[in-house]
């Protein structure tokens, strides 16, 4: 183990074409980063790390199948103490793997970890701004190649005839069969208010399986990520809404297309990078009481159809003082007059790369 940990000390690290993210570190502070696979957690790290003296750090993948964990965590510490190791980085870390006294320490995992000491952090696939550095140039066709390619980052580096099978690949390596099946299942429903049991009632038609067990592979799905739901405004109890954590997802799962969903989908994930409270409300697909808005998923809507969906949500933005609502279409873009709240038709592109 002694000649192991000597081979993670001298390996140079290669980053190829870092792309920076929205998402950084900062020396001296300890991380865990949380993320799905594929992601950009390895190469965020690396890069970071690239910028340390060379015999400062020590860079362990913990899905390495030569570590012994046993034999690693006998040596682990002395090891750190005896080369000055001052940054040490856990990828894909386990907790079977000993946390030894350093100055900084990095862990990447794709389920959140306890750890007082250590700054929680995610890193969700690409935004449309960051998927615009990946562009070799802006135009009016960026907007349609993210629609494609979703976020990503290998994305652009994969010949598109192969796109579908890498992330299919890609998912049932992390994943468990269960949950590979539940995620397909959820593909198929994005945007769409779905529970739990809704996807036992499917799955037991065409196979034998545990209600149990699967409620606990569709938690550790919303655990790491990979799905994400939406509560209904004061009614916690009630179903909610499911998004996938990238939109890549629902053409390389399912073969049906259902663009209206993709979109909202694509607009969720902007909206939860931001920080916002949302819930959603019958015939309302956003609603953020904090900013006191209404956010409407309109990709191909005119100023009559908003219209016409603000008449039938005007109890709603009355009883809730809703003084701005904002359609996301395509490409529309309209203000529209109205007694009580601004109203606005802001073309997607626009609308992400806003404050």
């Amino acid at each position: 183990m002694q000649n192991l940990l000597e081979e993670f000390y001298k390996t140079d690290l290669i980053v190829n074409k870092f792309q920076y993210r929205k998402l950084y570190i900062e020396d001296n502070i300890s991380y865990q980063i949380n993320g799905i696979s594929q992601v950009g957690k390895t190469k965020l790290v690396k890069n970071y790390l690239l910028s340390l003296k060379k015999n400062t750090y020590i860079y362990i993948d913990c899905s390495d199948v030569r570590i012994d964990i046993e034999e690693f965590n006998k040596h682990i510490s002395k090891f750190c103490i005896k080369n000055r190791i001052d940054v040490l980085v856990y990828d894909n870390y386990t907790k079977e793997f000993k946390i030894p006294n350093v100055s900084q320490l990095i862990i990447t995992s794709q389920m959140p970890i306890q750890n007082e000491y250590l700054t929680q952090v995610t890193l969700y696939p690409l935004d449309y701004e960051e998927f615009l550095a990946y562009e070799h140039k802006y135009d009016s066709t960026a907007l349609n190649h993210f629609v494609q390619l979703g976020g990503y980052p290998a994305m652009h580096k994969i010949n598109s005839d192969e796109r579908i099978t890498y992330i299919q690949k890609s998912l049932q390596c992390i994943l468990e069969p269960q949950e590979f099946e539940i995620l397909k299942n959820c593909a198929k429903m994005t945007s769409t208010k779905l529970s739990p049991f809704s996807i036992y009632e499917r799955l037991k038609q065409t196979q034998r399986v545990s209600k149990d067990k699967l409620y606990k592979s569709y938690d550790n799905l919303v655990s790491k990520n990979y799905i994400h739901q939406l509560s209904k405004f004061n009614s916690q109890r009630a179903t909610k809404k499911i998004y996938l954590c990238d939109i890549s997802l629902k053409s390389a799962l399912v073969s049906q297309k259902h663009f209206g969903r993709l979109f909202e989908n694509m607009l969720y994930l902007e909206l939860l990078k931001h920080n916002h409270e949302i819930y959603y409300e019958e015939g309302i697909d956003f609603y953020l009481p904090q900013d006191s808005e209404i956010i409407l998923s309109m990709p191909f809507a005119d100023e009559r159809t908003l219209f016409k969906k603000v008449e039938s949500i005007e109890a709603f933005i009355i009883t809730y003082g809703i003084t701005q609502i904002t359609a996301i279409t395509m490409n529309n873009e309209a203000t529209i007059s109205h007694p009580f709240s601004r109203i606005e038709m802001i073309p997607f592109d626009i609308w992400a790369l806003g404050d």
